[in-house]
């Protein structure tokens, strides 16, 4: 079998242009287009039907021949269901407590149980499960626990649409109880689709310990963490602003809350009020008229509706202008009884910004609500829960906010108290699941403390017991966590976890409970534990004492910060799975939820287990799209990893466009490029492929710009590994002597490839253990392809195609080891075709394990080190190789031409190693013949030359191309990189340049440099052409 007739091979080396190449579109129309036959060979095989037939959870058959090309839907069927029902990715603790293993344990950051998976979630399961399989190989028992989070608004937003679209009912219409039975029947439906996704991935997780945050065993954690946080006096009640969304009617956490920034004034749809637009982005001026005087003082607001909660003018003590003023009252034009007066603050006003007085709203601005505290101001809340304006905004009330807003510009104008608007640049809230603009509301609610556990915390980093990577983002960790504000962890909402915090009323002694007196709160753990307490503690019979619930849910936030360890049994610390598996070993997640993830299971283990839930954070990038855009359904970029699993239309990326908020003209020009770039859609690339593309564009830490078609090129990637398999498997047919490495008569090629294994080995375990995944995959990719396949599988059809039978023996174990550690070291990126094919080679009788996820990871073998002289001199004929594939490509020379090759040796070389090296360089070069000759002799006739350390290559072409032609082609293919340079640099000047983002600019200059480079090669052709006219 020679590899070189795949279609599907051609087109994977063609489309790399592997070192030698500098012009491989003219290359491919030389050699036939043989590259989009290969495409079009991926194109059929996608086309045909296929079904498994491997029944769930049965092994599938590799005793049948292998396909004749690969085909991902093939590879990945039937394996996943076998190994989980063989149980190898469940963790036994005994093998700890034993002493058996060393753990490794890690927690998949749980995914919202309404979400879709996307492909940010699939670089996490990625680099999640090439750990898990990486230290599972090395030894390790390690426990990769799943779970998913009960998404209290998302999963009460979904539901709350769901039953309006279908019978026009509100959760207020069926009650709470009926309400959340319908979100457990939507979940018990719905859950299952990220479950699903995590197995189509391949992901290696202990599925017996699926953890989900609303479940009996994680309610029962929640619970006692709230009881022992508010027994510690960490948890406490008290009146406070929050983040809250109207059309949700509950308070949000920070995270819950996206920032627009205004740079100019613009009109904005919002929730709940129609199809109207409201203006943002102003400064609106107004004036407050000081009671007595004819003196009015001006103020400005971007919320001129929250005027109505107005209670004082703040100036500086030092400002000139107002010093007279301060303790003045002044005339609120519109709410006539209220009293407002006239207060020096100098921590608030800054007396040379706009006229150096502040209007004071402490009840619904977070700097008001501050120096409301300072001097005890009076906190009037305007609205209802729903966005309306409450009975204290008088003859306003029951209208909506932004309504009220255009109407009092209108009122203060006619008062003549309106004194205009001016632009504000400024950020803007607004709620992530709704869009509704964000108003701070004064609310009782649950706090929690964070001050001391946030310390801990930023020491730990600081300490060196828990280590960010990158580090880079220590710096971020320690501004967070040593600015911390206490946490408000109350929400109103049904699904979640309810609050064991109960409103006590008992008769006699507190017949009329206030929400807002502490006092006449309990907390507990069931409402018998409660009662007992309170009839005792106020000595009455229990049937005079009632609870009321507290109706909010917690945070979502503070169910997931107990995930560590509420999911190994806590709060039972003696547990197989606490004592075994507590702390975990890493957390890998994204940096976008650093602070309110990551450092709330930090703050929540010292708190309950006073240790470090985890000794490493790995941070993985942010995925962005080719062009470093983030990837949001708004632009029409985000890419379902399932549409390049298993393919997608030209259409369905279509529709993702037409659906966006792009204008049209951005519309257009994104279907015309779509329609360029995937003409007949994405092919079905496999899980495999996602994986290891995924991997590769790891090299950045902060964001990748993922290129979905690298994702189709390392497809045919993987069909390269397929027929190296198949390769060696043919070959074997004709006898095949299993040996050890040591017993065998190798050649220079079999010494030297596996040198190259061991070095490849042990950058592969450095990698991993450094988290650089990146170097990882690349590095792994460059020696299979590069030094694996295009040298030493091309080097050593020699010997196995000989007669010499040792030699042959010697080959085919040097291609079944370098095989067998090659799957074995890509097994952790590529899961499903590395137990394909590692079930098809011929190992040793009672050597073969189970699965490969059970053998283990490779590490460097002394027999393989080899002479470092001899690799150091194959290392040079591999060169030499290179440097007259690159001559015979650039004058258009191709294989059936097979040209003389003549290499004049200086004196210093090794004549004798070369000379026996004749016949290799001729197999990998594909020439007519290779002879050496001496530095004293006559240069051949009728060559193009080029000289390299040592030596001199001689290439014959007289008689073999028409030079004349060729000269011509050359520089008309020097002609197009011309005008193409020119194109360019007209761009990179032009006015769109200021504009061009920096890697656009990048590209157009790598670009540039490529194309001077081969309009040089182009010349040095030209010229040695014209020599021989």
């Amino acid at each position: 079998m020679d590899i070189y007739h795949n279609d599907e091979i051609l087109s994977l080396l063609e489309l790399r242009l592997v070192e030698w190449t500098h012009k491989g579109k003219e290359l491919e129309k030389q050699k036939g287009g043989k590259a989009k036959k290969g495409a079009q060979a991926v194109k059929n095989l996608d086309k045909e039907e296929f079904k498994n037939t491997t029944p769930e959870g049965e092994k599938k058959d590799t005793t049948v021949e292998l396909p004749k090309n690969y085909d991902p839907r093939f590879v990945e069927c039937a394996w996943y269901s076998w190994w989980e029902k063989q149980g190898h990715f469940h963790a036994n603790p005994e093998n700890i407590s034993s002493g058996a293993k060393k753990p490794y344990v890690m927690m998949i950051p749980p995914p919202n149980v309404t979400g879709a998976l996307h492909l940010g979630h699939a670089l996490m399961l990625v680099i999640e499960d090439c750990i898990t399989r990486w230290r599972k190989m090395s030894g390790y028992e390690v426990l990769w626990l799943p779970g998913m989070d009960h998404a209290g608004i998302s999963t009460q937003s979904v539901v709350e649409s769901k039953l309006w679209k279908e019978s026009q009912t509100t959760r207020h219409d069926l009650g709470r109880e009926k309400f959340v039975e319908q979100v457990w029947n939507w979940k018990n439906e719905y859950g299952g689709k990220i479950v699903n996704q995590f197995q189509r991935y391949g992901c290696a997780l202990d599925w017996d310990r699926f953890a989900f945050t609303l479940d009996e065993q994680r309610s029962e954690a929640v619970q006692e963490a709230f009881v022992r946080m508010h027994e510690k006096g960490l948890i406490y009640r008290d009146t406070r602003l929050v983040n809250w969304c109207c059309a949700l009617n509950t308070a949000l956490s920070d995270i819950e809350v996206d920032h627009i920034e205004l740079d100019k004034p613009q009109k904005l749809k919002v929730p709940g009020h129609g199809d109207k637009t409201y203006e943002f982005g102003y400064l609106s001026h107004f004036l407050y008229p000081v009671k007595g005087t004819d003196t009015k003082i001006e103020v400005a607001t971007t919320r001129l509706e929250t005027m109505l909660g107005d209670v004082a003018v703040a100036v500086h003590p030092d400002d000139e202008r107002y010093k007279d003023l301060i303790g003045k009252e002044l005339e609120h034009p519109i709410i006539k009884e209220r009293k407002m007066v006239i207060i020096a603050d100098g921590e608030l006003v800054d007396m040379n910004f706009g006229t150096g007085a502040v209007k004071i709203t402490p009840a619904h601005d977070h700097n008001d609500y501050n120096c409301g505290q300072r001097y005890k101001l009076e906190q009037i809340n305007i609205f209802n829960e729903d966005g309306t304006v409450n009975a204290n905004g008088g003859k306003y009330e029951g209208k909506k906010r932004f309504d009220v807003r255009v109407e009092i510009e209108e009122e203060l104008t006619a008062l003549g108290l309106f004194k205009g608007k001016t632009p504000n640049p400024m950020s803007i809230g607004r709620c992530a699941k709704t869009g509704d603009i964000i108003e701070p509301l004064i609310k009782p609610q649950w706090w929690v403390n964070c001050k001391d556990l946030a310390k801990r915390s930023a020491d730990a980093v600081r300490n060196g017991d828990l280590k960010l990577i990158p580090q880079f983002y220590n710096d971020e960790w320690f501004k967070w966590l040593d600015n911390i504000q206490d946490w408000c962890i109350s929400r109103q909402l049904w699904w979640g976890h309810r609050i064991p915090a109960y409103l006590v009323q008992v008769e006699g002694v507190i017949d009329k409970p206030d929400t807002s007196n502490d006092a006449h709160w309990e907390i507990g753990r069931s409402q018998e534990e409660v009662i007992e307490r309170v009839a005792k503690k106020y000595n009455v019979e229990k049937e005079k004492v009632t609870l009321h619930q507290d109706p909010d849910v917690l945070d979502t936030w503070y169910s997931s910060g107990l995930f560590p360890f509420a999911t190994l049994g806590w709060p039972n610390e003696d547990t197989a799975d606490m004592k075994a598996f507590f702390p975990n070993h890493i957390l890998e997640t994204g940096h976008d939820i650093l602070f309110f993830w990551v450092a709330r299971m930090v703050m929540m283990s010292f708190c309950f287990l006073d240790k470090l839930p985890f000794k490493e954070v790995y941070l993985h990038p942010l995925v962005k799209d080719k062009s470093g855009k983030k990837m949001s359904k708004s632009l029409g970029n985000v890419i379902d990893p399932l549409e390049v699993i298993d393919g997608c239309t030209l259409q369905t990326l279509q529709d993702k466009l037409q659906k966006s908020n792009l204008d049209k003209k951005e519309i257009q020009k994104g279907l015309k490029e779509k329609k360029k770039e995937f003409p007949d859609g994405i092919p079905p690339c496999g899980s495999d492929s996602l994986r290891f593309s995924l991997l590769t564009h790891m090299t950045q830490p902060r964001s990748i710009n993922l290129d979905v078609n690298r994702i189709i090129g390392y497809r045919l990637f993987s069909s390269k590994i397929w027929n190296s398999v198949k390769l060696f498997l043919n070959y074997s047919k004709d006898g095949f002597e299993l040996k050890s490495i040591a017993d065998c008569k190798l050649s220079l090629a079999d010494n030297w490839i596996l040198t190259q294994l061991n070095k490849i080995i042990t950058s592969s375990n450095a990698s991993m253990e450094s988290h650089i995944y990146g170097a990882f995959a690349n590095d792994l990719y460059d020696f299979f392809l590069k030094k694996f396949c295009d040298v030493y599988i091309e080097s050593s059809k020699v010997a196995l195609q000989g007669k010499d039978e040792d030699t042959r023996q010697a080959a085919l174990n040097t291609l079944f080891t370098v095989l067998d550690y090659s799957l074995r070291l890509f097994h952790p990126m590529m899961p499903y075709i590395t137990e394909e094919l590692y079930q098809r080679l011929p190992h040793a009788e009672g050597t073969k394990k189970d699965s490969i996820y059970l053998t283990s990871y490779p590490e460097i073998v002394e027999e393989f080190k080899g002479d470092d002289d001899l690799a150091t001199k194959f290392d040079s004929l591999i060169a030499i190789n290179a440097e007259i594939r690159s001559m015979f490509d650039q004058i258009g020379i191709q294989k059936n031409h097979k040209p003389e090759v003549v290499i004049k040796l200086d004196t210093n070389s090794d004549a004798s190693f070369y000379g026996g090296a004749s016949e290799l360089i001729q197999s990998l070069t594909f020439s007519g013949s290779v002879s050496i000759a001496a530095a004293d002799s006559a240069d051949p006739s009728g060559s193009i030359s080029k000289a390299v350390e040592g030596l001199t290559i001689f290439v014959k072409i007289v008689g073999i191309i028409d030079i004349k032609q060729e000269i011509a082609r050359l520089n008309k293919l020097k002609g197009k990189n011309e005008k193409l340079i020119e194109a360019t640099n007209k761009k990179m000047s032009g006015k769109a340049a200021a504009k061009m983002p920096e890697s656009v600019k990048k590209e157009n200059a790598k670009k540039l440099e490529k194309l001077q480079n081969e309009i040089e090669a182009y010349n040095q052709s030209i010229v040695s052409l014209k020599n021989l006219e």
